[in-house]
């Protein structure tokens, strides 16, 4: 078989393995839970959070212990990105979602001050063991507030978990820890296939590894989170598909890169190339920020503005692409995105939370309340 089918088949069955080992860990650390009396509630927060997580997680830690940096970075860059444009706009086109005050409030600003502190942190060119324990203390304290701030929801947070049937914890410890097992194995051996065979790809068709990280290997390692997204909007819950969403951004900061960062050999943290600090890191932090314009009109995202996050992820790719097949047209296909598709897209978001706000201001003057 030929070098580049030969990686291109290592990066398809790493997926497929990374995709079957994260159902199997969530299926286990839930059983489990459920066996030691652990509520839905903080299983839905943390340990199916992790599960859905787990694929970048694998691949970026063992990126990290095969010298692959750059992979390692970009994978959590570009499924943040991925996440945002392709499963909340997928799941979006599919209905639209309702935004729940709670998100508005609390976990998109949080992500954003995340986003903007990492990229902060990378703008060294360097992602530093320092700052990896810095983002695992936050993520602790996060899990930790997150679970009291949902617990003193008036009602409905509950609801807006993954569902878990306690039918799982008559299974029995056995076999939950060998489904844990199993699961782990599986992410274990599919992430290292995974990263060789985009590594080899990257190499054969002279591109970095980082936009292969930024494109094939992000976009594998978020099929979880696009499937989830997908079924619950399916199901009309369309409360999970977007807290899976935002939940997994702040996890693949938070947990991937601090945990990597941690991890990098000699202590010296992750390198980040100077490609990702100029472009993509902004992009990941524009893509959170486009979260809380989107969020406030009407209290839900909008069939269009699904349309738009896709379409904007297509235009991402094929820059990304351009500088490899048609170099001559990379110059004005970036020219028409800053002048024409972004001011356009800006136009459109601002009209949309303007009518919003006059709508809502009109509503309560007729109901005699105070506009805040």
């Amino acid at each position: 078989m030929p070098p580049f089918l030969l990686s291109c088949l290592e990066v398809l069955v790493g997926i497929a393995l990374l995709f079957g080992g994260g159902e199997l860990f969530v299926q286990g650390a839930v059983t489990l839970s459920l066996i030691f009396g652990i509520p839905q509630l903080v299983i839905g927060l943390t340990v199916v959070s992790l599960g859905t997580s787990a694929p970048e997680l694998f691949v970026s830690l063992s990126s990290v212990t095969q010298g692959f940096d750059a992979l390692a970075v970009s994978n959590v860059v570009g499924s943040n990105i991925f996440n945002v444009m392709v499963v909340l706009g997928s799941s979006a086109l599919v209905m639209p979602l309702r935004v729940e005050s709670r998100l508005v409030r609390r976990d998109v600003p949080l992500l954003i001050a995340v986003s903007a502190a990492v990229w902060g942190m990378a703008s060294a060119g360097r992602v530093t063991w320092q700052a990896g324990l810095a983002l695992l203390l936050a993520l602790a304290i996060n899990s930790v507030w997150e679970i009291r701030t949902a617990r003193e929801e008036p009602e409905g947070v509950e609801e807006a978990e993954p569902e878990v049937n306690p039918d799982q914890s008559k299974r029995g410890v056995v076999r939950a820890i060998g489904l844990l097992v199993v699961g782990i194995v599986l992410l274990g051996v599919g992430s290292r296939v995974l990263v060789h065979g985009a590594s080899a790809a990257a190499t054969f068709l002279g591109v970095s590894q980082a936009v292969i990280g930024l494109t094939i290997v992000s976009a594998g390692t978020s099929m979880p989170e696009l499937i989830t997204s997908l079924v619950a909007a399916v199901k009309g819950r369309t409360d999970l598909a977007i807290g899976n969403v935002v939940g997994s951004n702040l996890l693949n900061q938070l947990l991937v890169l601090g945990a990597s960062a941690v991890a990098a050999a000699g202590g010296a943290g992750l390198q980040v190339s100077p490609m990702l600090i100029a472009r993509d890191l902004p992009v990941m932090v524009l893509a959170a920020l486009a979260c809380l314009p989107i969020f406030w009109t009407r209290g839900q995202i909008t069939r269009l503005e699904g349309g738009i996050l896709v379409t904007l992820y297509v235009f991402y790719v094929v820059d990304q692409v351009l500088p490899r097949t048609l170099p001559t047209w990379q110059d004005e296909f970036r020219i028409v995105m800053l002048c024409l598709v972004l001011p356009a897209v800006i136009v459109m978001i601002s009209v949309q939370a303007g009518v919003y706000w006059r709508q809502l201001k009109r509503k309560q003057k007729q109901n005699n309340l105070p506009v805040r």
